[in-house]
């Protein structure tokens, strides 16, 4: 009795993948014109979109009645090719008639990254670690005609870290945050496990340099922590223990955004993110970043005007518009596409990452960005 349980236990293992595919195979398709633009795209994989695709992948989600979505060619940006050859197929080709159809003909514009390539990234000659003069990127005229549309005709607007940081103009900045009552501060930061520059060779040098210029060559940091950075080159350290009583940033959301949109109470959250600054007159925050600092960070960040709390999420979701802006780098995540073929696969989501592993990053994904993004598409398209 007990083998034959055992051998039902085994073969239901093994079909078990089959079945879920199947699942998937038969969910039936919605057309479901997404325009995505991606301008920091270093590999067909397209990672600074592959969440996104895997959300439209999973749910079925289609550019035509029955074409599905390819990482590599839908969307909006910069086209990597073989031996350090690229394409730019970005808005800026279009005209304001094609714009203006695109907009009509588009459910929602998701700007996932504009940060753009720049030349030692692309050619192989030149230092990773160090910055270099941009090859393409940055938030342009054409974008913003598009946002201009889509807002007016009241289509779904995402936008997320860096869609107005470096190295977009100025001017082009002011007139997105005019739109949509958003303020960029000017700072960026991120984690990082290990600040020692004998253990950690992957520490940007650019990032180095710029603090021991303003601190007379020294560079003081052995354990973990969070480095900012702001648009004027300044560089701000807050070390574990140090500054900092939890070194590991953390995203809290509201209790609205854990009901309605199934996010966690907290989660931590190791990727780039900015420090925005919305007009709460307009717009909602339904999540934001806190930074665990001690009485000597909040000294340090009191110092450079930078706050400890500080939005993750910022939504208008209104009759005149549908607006979310993402603090972070939520569309990067490090994950398999392969698993959006299967039905039911966030069941099984504790196989994909582990959680001992502080740097980890996928857990972000399957707790955080998956229920978000299938919360917000499903409203929009049953509204």
């Amino acid at each position: 009795m007990k083998k034959n349980i055992v051998f039902t236990i085994i073969l239901l293992l093994l079909f078990l993948p089959l079945f879920m595919w199947l699942a998937w195979v038969f969910t039936p398709k919605t057309k479901f014109v997404a325009a995505i633009i991606d301008k920091t795209v270093l590999t067909k994989q397209g990672q600074e979109h592959i969440s996104f695709n895997w959300i439209l992948n999973y749910n079925r989600y289609t550019k035509t009645s029955i074409d599905p979505y390819e990482i590599d060619h839908d969307y909006f940006g910069f086209f990597p090719l073989e031996d350090e050859e690229y394409k730019l197929k970005g808005l800026e080709r279009f005209t304001s008639k094609q714009l203006d159809q695109l907009s009509d003909d588009a459910d929602m514009v998701y700007f996932t990254d504009t940060y753009g390539i720049y030349n030692n990234e692309w050619f192989q000659h030149t230092n990773l670690n160090e910055r270099s003069g941009m090859l393409y990127g940055g938030l342009s005229d054409k974008d913003l005609e598009l946002l201009a549309l889509m807002k007016e005709k009241k289509k779904l607007i995402i936008t997320e870290f860096n869609t107005i940081g470096s190295p977009t103009q100025s001017r082009n900045r002011t007139v997105f945050e005019e739109t949509f009552a958003l303020e960029w501060t000017g700072w960026t930061a991120r984690y990082f496990d290990n600040l020692d520059l004998e253990v950690n060779k992957e520490l940007p040098k650019w990032l180095i340099k710029n603090y021991k210029k303003a601190h007379n060559n020294q560079w003081p940091f052995k354990k973990s922590g969070i480095a900012f950075v702001n648009d004027k080159e300044q560089v701000v350290i807050l070390e574990e223990d140090t500054h900092l009583t939890n070194p590991m940033p953390q995203i809290i959301s509201t209790q609205f955004a854990q009901e309605h949109y199934g996010l966690p109470k907290e989660i931590k959250y190791s990727f780039w993110f900015d420090v925005m600054k919305p007009d709460t007159n307009v717009n909602q925050v339904i999540s934001s970043f806190d930074i665990r600092a001690n009485k000597e960070g909040i000294k340090e960040l009191n110092k450079y005007g930078i706050p400890n709390n500080f939005p993750a999420i910022t939504m208008h979701k209104d009759s005149d518009y549908s607006f979310f802006y993402f603090s972070g780098d939520f569309s990067d995540n490090p994950i398999n596409y392969n698993s959006s073929y299967f039905k039911g696969i966030g069941y099984f989501k504790g196989m994909f990452y582990d959680e001992d592993d502080i740097t980890e990053r996928a857990s972000f994904f399957w707790k955080y960005y998956r229920p978000l993004m299938n919360t917000i598409l499903e409203e929009y398209i049953e509204e």
